[in-house]
């Protein structure tokens, strides 16, 4: 790993391509993936109304779309060159955001118990931390891991099963174990990416430190 491994060059600020990186980053604004990572914190405050309601129905309606979005923003910047660098900070704001107001409301709802909220957001609280560490040395934020896409996925399934799991049928039993199912693995596999996060971040640090020494 070089000693600027990480650190924002020239080329990047620019939007150039970068010698050797999997997809061009521009800074490019209006593009396609930008516009519906914009649609899916549009719908933030509608999915928190809809759930304070009771509107259980729509409420799943819009996580479905919301999870469907999240998958199809990725596929179109990569199919259409349109990795930005606004859509690399509003895609996992917009995820984190919905994860969070979906949690809350669940919670308050007594869906999910306060616990998981904790947790989840605790881990964001550290990956905040080492953001603000990074940007402080000159770096931009680091890849997202894989695991940590693999985890917002499990989440953004789970919350609607586990809306469901208020149905007094066969179909909210089912979506009681599934929904979970899905829960707990999205959990461990965002604590799993945000320790690959940490760790990444370390060794670009110490490896600064250790060039300047």
């Amino acid at each position: 790993m070089t000693t600027d491994a990480g650190r924002m060059t020239a080329q990047e600020r620019r939007g150039t391509p970068v010698p050797g990186a999997d997809e061009p980053v521009t800074r490019r604004v209006w593009t396609v993936p930008n516009a519906i990572s914009a649609a899916r914190l549009a719908l933030v405050p509608v999915f928190a109304v809809l759930i304070a309601q009771g509107h259980d129905g729509w409420a799943v309606l819009v996580l479905a779309v919301s999870g469907f979005s999240d998958w199809l923003d990725g596929v179109l910047a990569r199919s259409l060159h349109q990795v930005s660098r606004l859509g690399q900070m509003l895609d996992p704001a917009a995820d984190r955001l919905f994860i969070l107001v979906t949690l809350l409301g669940l919670a308050w709802r007594g869906v999910v118990p306060w616990w998981l909220v904790a947790v989840l957001v605790a881990r964001d609280v550290v990956l905040l931390v080492v953001l603000l560490v990074l940007a402080r040395a000159g770096y931009a934020p680091l890849p997202v891991h894989m695991a940590g896409k693999a985890g917002t996925f499990a989440l953004l399934y789970a919350f609607p099963l586990l809306l469901l799991s208020e149905w007094s049928s066969v179909v909210g039993h089912a979506a009681t174990v599934v929904g979970w199912a899905f829960a707990l693995w999205g959990l461990a596999l965002y604590w799993v990416a945000g320790a690959a996060y940490l760790l990444q971040a370390t060794r670009v640090l110490v490896g600064a430190r250790r060039s300047g020494a």
